[in-house]
């Protein structure tokens, strides 16, 4: 009997259980362990001094976490043990990287690490050059859990896919990082906070702009979800941080801006704010730039994707779906060239 599955698929897998998986995070001794592997190979800082000026921080970080591969002493070792120790880095590093290429393309000195501080906080201090106020920390804390694993999503996916070849934990997180680099999976807070700007730059009522542009059929960013049906439970703690720290820093005006279009496409689209509304208030606050939103994303979610990789190989089969033909009748008759 063929093992071949014959109900048609939706579009885009929607709805499709591709793997199972128990991906949870423990969080023991890893604190010190992550503040250890806080360095980069001066090779890695000379590539992103090198860096072209007109590309993104995503292809910068893209390339980068491929070039740590080189000087990975777990080069060559694809066992469990050596996948953990890989992973551990790698959530030091691509936090490192972020940081230290945002300061590079703004002529600012690289900022040493501080292995006192949480990987929140020390993000922080790397990015903005001072210590982080407890709001700040807790903030950054609490978005980077939110952000960690969301199952099987398309970043994540492609990890699984590149594991399942019996590749390497860095060839997964770079196929992750392309992946997320697609404006259909990362970049919708950044979108949403390119409405808030303009919105604050034209002066005009929140929600009479979002009116506006629902009435010319334009989607707003940052509203539903292809899983939930109800409110992101995300989005239900960055709603409270975004308005902590507004309180906090006298920034409130970005918090006020969302929460007015929150409830009005709520009460107007049945919509609900998902993960990325309120993430783009709370990282504009952060002091972290629109085009950082989606790398920051990546600071986080590396813990997701090499949880899955490593889950991956544990008991890895090659990942290699089916494709429901739909096109000429089989079989076809060739027709010589000069007769077509």
């Amino acid at each position: 009997m063929s093992s071949l599955t014959t109900t048609q698929p939706a579009k885009g897998l929607e709805g499709v259980v591709a793997t199972t998986s128990s991906i949870c995070y423990i969080d023991g001794e890893q604190g010190e362990r992550l503040a250890r592997e806080r360095h980069l190979d001066p090779a890695i800082i000379n590539l992103l001094q090198t860096a072209p000026k007109n590309i993104t921080p995503m292809d910068v970080l893209r390339t980068a976490v491929s070039a740590l591969s080189f000087y990975d002493v777990d080069q060559k070792n694809n066992d469990h043990e050596a996948n953990i120790r890989k992973a551990i880095r790698l959530t030091s590093q691509i936090a490192m990287i972020v940081a230290a290429y945002d300061r590079i393309r703004k002529g600012k000195n690289i900022v040493e690490p501080d292995r006192s501080l949480s990987h929140a906080a020390n993000f922080l201090l790397l990015l903005n050059g001072e210590r982080p106020s407890g709001t700040a920390e807790r903030a950054l804390d609490i978005a980077l859990i939110l952000h960690a694993d969301h199952e099987l999503n398309a970043s994540t996916f492609a990890a699984r896919v590149t594991a399942a070849t019996l590749s390497d934990m860095h060839s997964a997180i770079t196929s992750a990082i392309g992946a997320l680099k697609g404006p259909l999976h990362g970049g919708a807070n950044e979108a949403v906070f390119h409405m808030l700007q303009e919105i604050d730059k034209k002066g005009v009522d929140p929600v009479e702009y979002v009116h506006g542009q629902l009435a010319q059929k334009k989607k707003i960013s940052g509203f539903g979800h292809r899983v939930y049906h109800t409110e992101d439970p995300r989005a239900t703690h960055l709603r409270q941080m975004s308005r902590d720290l507004g309180n906090s820093s006298g920034k409130g005006k970005w918090f006020e801006m969302s929460s007015r279009i929150e409830q009005f496409v709520k009460s107007e689209k049945k919509l609900n704010a998902n993960v990325d509304f309120y993430s783009a208030s709370t990282y504009h606050t952060l002091g972290i730039d629109v085009d950082l939103f989606t790398p920051v994303f990546a600071v986080s979610r590396i813990s997701g994707w090499t949880a899955h990789v490593i889950e991956q190989l544990d008991d890895n089969r090659l990942i290699r779906p089916r494709a429901d033909y739909v096109g000429p009748a089989y079989p076809q008759h060739y027709i010589p060239i000069d007769r077509r």
